[in-house]
């Protein structure tokens, strides 16, 4: 619950401070990402998530195990399968990402745009390097914009983290 509140007030920073140096050309639509890890159905707390063009459900565990203040990037990529967003966390995250992607293979780990399940990724391996690549079930014509709109959001969490870091020293 702490990490649910640090992440909610870092984001409230980022758009706060959005707000005040945003011009014409800054406007954009905030998207907060969050990951979470499948679990199984016993899990107090748990929840199901039900993605939106597959109907595939997944039951997932009751808090993000990662978030916005942990991506350091997004980017929109092309891969033998098609468009994908590529997911580029930052340093402790990668470290983070790893150890939860290896202790939990097998599982799924689905991300949400705004609270609402999009996507969802089967851990077949150790995830290195810090960057994740996932498949949304979203329109191809949607995904420039949503890419765009995520990365955007990523940069001002990553500035209000910076700057309230610099603020403490």
């Amino acid at each position: 619950m702490p990490r649910l509140l640090v992440m909610a007030a870092t984001l409230a920073a980022a758009l706060a401070l959005a707000g005040c140096q945003s011009t014409a050309t800054d406007d954009y639509d905030p998207i907060v990402a969050q990951f979470y890890i499948e679990v199984p159905p016993q899990v107090p707390g748990s929840t199901l998530a039900q993605l939106p063009r597959s109907g595939v459900q997944i039951v997932v565990s009751p808090r993000p195990v990662l978030g916005e203040a942990d991506l350091r990037n997004v980017e929109l990529v092309k891969v033998d399968l098609g468009l994908c967003l590529m997911f580029e966390f930052t340093t402790e995250s990668s470290r983070d990402l790893f150890r939860l992607s290896a202790s939990n293979l097998g599982r799924r780990l689905v991300v949400t745009l705004n609270g609402k399940p999009f996507g969802a990724r089967l851990i077949d391996g150790p995830i290195q390097g810090g960057q994740l690549f996932m498949f949304v079930e979203l329109p191809d014509e949607e995904l420039g914009e949503t890419a765009i709109n995520l990365k955007r959001t990523a940069h001002e969490v990553q500035t209000a983290v910076a700057q309230g870091r610099g603020k403490k020293k």
